[in-house]
């Protein structure tokens, strides 16, 4: 697969302040990638640094393709209606409107609507459609769902995945892991501003250890407990209940989520 776009030891500063610190990480063309951190990570600035929106320190990127941005936040004049503004976005790209898209972003549910009266959703879709208007090659998303109805949601996530059958690129930053376990080729997770892992789902978890969720209720009460050791900790468990003279009435025991994964490498828990 060709590099959609190659980021080599980029650096960015606020003062004193280290926000990235040697970022390096490609994202292959026709992929989706998410980039993930907690709060302060780097995640937004690293964006706005590839998207050509911040100026950083050091480093390199390289970008093959027309780019398409959707802001996490960003705004339109009050009174402009959302067709006025996807018009105007389409003239200024020299760009056909795409009417199958925006049926499948609803903005005809509000096209009538002035940009003020719109809801936090509503937005987000419009701002979306604004973004896919001149036809990019590499579309970035910065939480593309924030505000969105369960039914918002599912057409946005099909939407993706028709983009990236047309074979598109797209990056994204979401704190759904659902969502990105779902649409995610690879992610990247950011700490300490460097790239603590890169690759996919399935080998984050076989970087982090084979981590289990194990639920036992009694007659007591229930406890919820956490291993690394599946048959160690369930023999203890099921030897303590034994002693205690506790009755067992259920037991589950589940595999370590995408979310417990990323906390542990991200802020190391």
């Amino acid at each position: 697969m060709n590099e959609a776009i190659k980021i080599k030891n980029l650096k960015k500063s606020y003062g004193t302040h280290v926000v990235l610190n040697g970022l390096n990480f490609c994202v292959q063309q026709g992929e989706i990638f998410a980039l993930l951190g907690v709060n302060g990570a780097g995640k937004t600035t690293s964006l706005e640094c590839i998207e050509g929106l911040r100026k950083y320190d050091s480093g390199t990127i390289a970008i093959t393709g027309k780019v398409g941005i959707q802001l996490q936040s960003s705004s339109l004049p009050g009174h402009i209606k959302p067709l006025e503004a996807v018009k105007l976005f389409a003239k200024w790209n020299k760009a056909s409107l795409d009417r199958a898209m925006l049926d499948v972003l609803g903005i005809h549910d509000f096209a009538r609507k002035q940009y003020y009266q719109l809801s936090t959703g509503q937005k987000r879709r419009l701002h979306l459609a604004l973004a896919l208007t001149r036809n990019p090659d590499i579309l970035f998303l910065d939480e593309p769902t924030a505000g969105l109805d369960v039914e918002g949601r599912l057409s946005l996530h099909e939407l993706i995945r028709q983009l990236k059958a047309a074979r598109k690129t797209i990056i994204l930053t979401s704190h759904d892991m659902a969502e990105v376990e779902n649409l995610c080729d690879r992610i990247a997770i950011l700490s300490g501003g460097r790239i603590a892992f890169i690759g996919t789902v399935e080998q984050l978890g076989e970087t982090v250890g084979k981590h289990y969720n194990i639920t036992i209720q009694t007659e007591t009460g229930t406890g919820k407990y956490e291993s690394d050791n599946i048959g160690e900790t369930l023999l203890t468990l099921l030897v303590q209940c034994r002693e205690k003279g506790e009755a067992i009435l259920d037991i589950q025991i589940g595999r370590g989520s995408l979310e417990q994964h990323f906390m542990k490498i991200a802020k190391g828990v």
